[in-house]
């Protein structure tokens, strides 16, 4: 029993961050052979969009976004502004009023990033809506390179893409983001192309307007609830690559670490909330990326991470013959010194990937652990705790 736990927490490990992967290149691949994608065209003619914008203390993200926005390459007369800046008391809405053509809609009450988006939807009045941060720079075909999938009337959310800024190796957080986010986007065309992008990012995405279906006022991944919904019901939600979103990496990992407790909290929620993902008489193909891409990294990934190190541990202390079993166990046992000292040195050691990656990895997974536990004894709050950036 113990030699089964040890290698089905092995197995799992490898299929969640290998194999599913692995999997999907083999399945699309097959699919090309099968049916090869047509090219998508330019309209003919830009529909309106409005890109909107949640704010919360963001004055000094305020210029750079703005001149950002004003930069985008899309017919002017066919882009408006909004942001939503609820709870703002850092003269975020006020350096706004500054920019003629942006709309401001602000109330002094903060009750998080879901109730401002559900109350500024009241506001727009285009047929498709462009979701994005107020700290994310958009590449200039951002806004054109989205709206053109919708010429396809399965197409009902299209997700761009995030790409983090990391000067160098020494911010831990900047490397493993960046690290984590290449890795997404990979995995996150191979999605798309087989059936559907298992969750938008909230950094930016679009959808029409007609079909925004307020996410609950206690939801926490307002983003991935919003585009799987949509998904649920018989849509498709497509990647495009060259719809680029930038932003800062986080400061450090304590910082990060705000971030991915408030996703494995939000990941859970969505789980119970959203059962009909893992029927694939339903939703198809997407049952099977939503389980590998994200049930076993919210849930079974974290603890066979524990298990294959107790189980090694129990193993090799119970007197195993078998080397395997001691290689492994002193893989583990690098890995984990390798983690802490990447703890110990960050911030003040550069270019070191031996230690950052360890770290960074184990972080998350610890994340997974407080998520849960917000969760359960609701201590995760609606509204965002900001995470400060490099």
């Amino acid at each position: 029993m113990l030699e089964w736990t040890f290698w089905i927490a092995l197995i799992t490990l490898f299929y969640t961050y290998v194999g599913y992967g692995l999997a999907l290149g083999l399945l699309v691949a097959l699919k090309r052979l099968w049916r090869r994608p047509q090219p998508l065209l330019l309209p003919a003619e830009w529909p309106e969009v409005c890109l909107f914008v949640t704010a919360y203390n963001e004055a000094d993200c305020v210029a750079a976004k703005v001149e950002n926005s004003l930069q985008l390459n899309y017919p002017a007369s066919k882009l408006k502004f909004l942001w939503i800046t609820d709870g703002s008391d850092d003269g975020t809405p006020e350096l706004l009023t500054k920019y003629p053509g942006i709309r401001v809609e602000h109330l002094p009450e903060r009750r998080g990033k879901v109730h401002a988006m559900n109350r500024g939807m009241q506001f727009v009045d285009t047929p498709y809506v462009v979701f994005t941060d107020a700290n994310t720079m958009l590449s200039p075909e951002a806004i054109q390179q989205l709206i053109r999938h919708f010429q396809d009337p399965q197409v009902a959310c299209v997700a761009g893409e995030k790409r983090v800024l990391a000067a160098d190796w020494s911010n831990v957080a900047a490397g493993g983001e960046k690290m984590y986010w290449s890795f997404e986007s990979t995995i996150k065309q191979l999605e798309s192309e087989l059936s559907s992008v298992v969750g938008a990012a909230g950094e930016l995405f679009a959808l029409r307007t007609s079909q925004f279906q307020p996410p609950s006022a206690d939801s926490l991944l307002d983003d991935f609830q919003l585009s799987m919904g949509l998904a649920i019901a018989g849509y498709r939600v497509v990647y495009e690559p060259a719809a680029v979103a930038v932003e800062q990496a986080s400061l450090n990992v304590s910082e990060e670490l705000k971030r991915k407790n408030r996703i494995a909290a939000g990941g859970l929620q969505s789980m119970v909330r959203m059962p009909g993902l893992l029927n694939p008489f339903r939703v198809g193909w997407l049952s099977f990326q939503y389980f590998s891409h994200k049930v076993l990294r919210w849930t079974l990934a974290p603890w066979a991470l524990v298990l294959a190190l107790v189980t090694n541990i129990l193993l090799v202390a119970g007197n195993s013959s078998e080397l395997i079993y001691i290689i492994l166990l002193v893989l583990q046992g690098l890995w984990y010194l390798f983690a802490g000292m990447g703890f110990m040195l960050e911030g003040r050691c550069r270019g070191n990937k031996l230690f950052f990656i360890p770290y960074y990895f184990t972080a998350i997974h610890i994340a997974a652990f407080t998520g849960l536990y917000r969760l359960v004894r609701r201590k995760q709050s609606v509204a965002w705790e900001q995470a400060r950036r490099a």
